[in-house]
């Protein structure tokens, strides 16, 4: 038998295990957990100063926030100084910001605190808020109306909408959110229930009811909820999303494309947001659902339909809940917010993001040890 010296194979030994060492150190690292809050323009202070926007995010570090998911369009207007609204609007940003930038001064600083930045679109497809003509968006662009049944500019719990359906219209959606990831170092962007979205009311301007004659033989039907007519719809938004996706894929890989739709199967019925479609097109990096429900069996039922219905195993990790924290005077309770958590956990979840960025105020010590 032939005998192999000691040293020998100490040697194989040490270099098989540098060997593996040098693979260990290629793999990619685990994406970090995403702890997040939504930031608003509304109901809150935060954008109106840079010593503000340094207060909320030196307060995000300390509960252990690391993503911050800001409002950057809003009302028709942008929260950052847009050459693409100046040009087609001659609005360059939100006149209560006039003269600053509240999106550069976000990023710079909580970047250097390594807390990531999503700009959040919140208006999406919404020219407007309780203004019946639309808002000046619509004024200047009467052509880009989303119509209902009777001719009339949609209009759905107090929100006016342009046509998503109006090839013009997306262009003009795709080309903020890219004007936007090419001028700022976002580390994502951020689409909602209202991006892509449309009230299943819209989808009667002529000439999507003759796209829809010319593709199905038939006009489509007075009833909104026909399913065929809602799928039809649903899937010119999917087709969008997809769309936006591969462009902010070709600008910049690196960023991130999340979306936070509403409750499926509601958010298709209403909203046309069939969004379990854009996770399985490949079309989303995170999807952050809405699940607003102030009593916990119903909120225990809705995520149970996500994680056992409507997203495959191989998927979930893309789903980072959203929690309802706060809303005009409501705040939720921490036994029912930890319950939520909780309740998340049990599936593996380990993310979540908290709407909105005000009430942790209310329940300081909560947040403080919440990620200790």
């Amino acid at each position: 038998m032939k005998i192999i010296p000691f040293f020998y194979l100490l040697g194989i030994v040490f270099l098989t295990a540098c060997q593996q060492g040098n693979k260990a150190s290629e793999l990619p690292d685990s994406p970090p957990i995403t702890r997040g809050v939504w930031l608003t323009n509304v109901d809150s202070e935060v954008l109106n100063s840079s010593e503000n926007i340094k207060a909320a995010v030196d307060l995000c570090i300390k509960n252990g926030i690391n993503s911050i998911f800001t409002v950057t369009w809003n009302r028709g207007y942008t929260l950052y100084p847009s050459p693409l609204m100046e040009e087609t609007f001659g609005r360059k940003i939100d006149p209560k910001f006039e003269g600053r930038d509240p999106l550069r001064e976000l990023i710079n600083y909580a970047h250097q605190k390594n807390i990531k930045v999503y700009a959040w679109f919140e208006f999406g497809f919404s020219s407007s808020y309780k203004e019946t003509d639309g808002g000046y968006l619509l004024q200047e662009k009467p052509a880009w109306a989303a119509l209902d049944t009777a001719g009339q500019i949609v209009s759905k719990n107090g929100f006016q909408w342009m046509n998503a359906f109006n090839p013009e219209v997306q262009d003009f959606l795709k080309q903020l959110v890219l004007e936007v990831v090419n001028n700022y170092e976002v580390d994502g962007i951020q689409g909602d229930d209202r991006l892509p979205a449309l009230p299943s009311l819209a989808g009667y301007n002529p000439e999507i009811q003759e796209q829809y004659f010319q593709e199905t033989g038939q006009y489509p039907p007075k009833d909104i909820f026909d399913t065929t007519w809602v799928q039809w719809r649903a899937d010119i938004l999917s087709d969008f999303q997809c769309e936006l996706y591969q462009a902010v894929k070709a600008n910049k890989p690196e960023v991130a494309v999340t979306v936070s739709p509403s409750i499926y199967p509601w958010s298709k019925e209403q909203y046309l947001q069939d969004w379990p479609a854009w996770v399985n097109r490949g079309c989303v990096d995170m999807v952050c659902p809405q699940i607003y429900r102030y009593d916990f069996v119903k909120y225990q039922t809705e995520l149970a339909k996500i994680m056992t219905d409507q997203i495959a195993a191989e998927d979930q990790h893309l789903i980072v809940p959203g929690i309802l924290l706060k809303v005009g005077d409501y705040y939720a309770d921490t036994t029912l917010l930890q319950q939520k958590i909780d309740e998340y956990r049990k599936y593996g979840l380990e993310g979540e993001v908290f709407f909105f960025y005000e009430g942790m105020k209310r329940w300081p010590d909560y947040f403080e040890g919440l990620y200790r």
